[in-house]
């Protein structure tokens, strides 16, 4: 998956750089492409990868986590 994600990430920003330097009819279409292959396909895909097997709860303000986190601060006070 991470070089998946390392291949498209490639292609896309190869696209925008080929249709920005070089002058060519169908330029802007392959910015186009490129942002588009970013936005749509690299960052979804990059995020499902880093967040797969990770608990949300864990990065939630809840009144456990306000509370284990006060609780730390305590702790580390001398």
């Amino acid at each position: 998956m991470k070089y998946f994600i390392f291949i498209f990430f490639l292609a896309s920003i190869g696209s925008i750089l080929f249709g920005y330097f070089f002058a060519s009819e169908y330029a802007q279409k392959y910015i186009g492409f490129g942002v588009i292959g970013l936005f749509l396909v690299v960052f979804p895909l990059f995020g499902y990868y880093r967040w797969k097997d990770k608990n949300l709860k864990d990065y939630m303000l809840t009144k456990e986590n306000l509370d284990k986190m006060r609780e730390s601060q305590k702790e580390k006070k001398y």
